[in-house]
């Protein structure tokens, strides 16, 4: 329990710093909907300061420190196969960082959903059991190179228990929304 509290401390603290909080929110609230959490549905029912009177913090640390782990087949843009294991309820950026996979510029912007750069196209049998895009998803997948009908940010994705064995397509070029121009302008 102990390291529960400390996690929750720590991101606690970490709200007056800005910048990953938000990422470690985001993530949480994605979790949460992808049913990561059990009894959550991503609002919680207890109160801590700082996270919308939910209880995530704490559940998310306990679903994320799960020791179940689920094999991930990652296709790169040179059309090499990365495979290896996640623990169910981490994001698909997270499983990327953690295993130093070679996929270039994935999550310039740390899963803050500020960029478009960990886009990945799914299998569409693994797409269809995903829980529904956000608003805020869906606005940063409008602005990514190669778009398709099966895309999603890696940040937004989290690990379940039914995506073991899948396979993961990144496009074959990365668009970063934060550095986009608008083309009509003059230089």
């Amino acid at each position: 329990m102990a390291a529960v509290g400390g996690a929750w401390l720590l991101r606690a603290s970490s709200l007056a710093l800005g910048g990953g909080a938000r990422r470690w929110l985001l993530l949480a609230r994605a979790c949460a909907g992808a049913g990561g959490l059990s009894g959550s549905q991503g609002t919680g029912g207890g109160a801590q300061p700082g996270l919308g009177g939910g209880n995530v913090a704490t559940e998310h640390v306990r679903c994320c420190s799960s020791e179940d782990k689920i094999t991930v087949h990652f296709l790169n843009r040179e059309g090499e196969t990365l495979t290896t294991k996640g623990k169910v309820g981490d994001s698909l950026l997270d499983v990327v960082i953690e295993n130093n996979l070679d996929i270039d510029g994935l999550g310039a912007c740390e899963g803050t959903l500020a960029c478009s750069t960990c886009h990945l196209i799914f299998e569409k049998h693994i797409y269809d059991k995903l829980e529904a895009i956000t608003d805020e998803e869906n606005d940063m997948l409008d602005l990514a190179y190669g778009l398709t009908d099966r895309s999603r940010l890696g940040c937004q994705v989290c690990l379940t228990k039914s995506m073991d064995k899948m396979t993961i397509q990144a496009p074959d070029a990365m668009a970063d929304a934060r550095q986009s121009t608008d083309v009509g302008k003059n230089s």
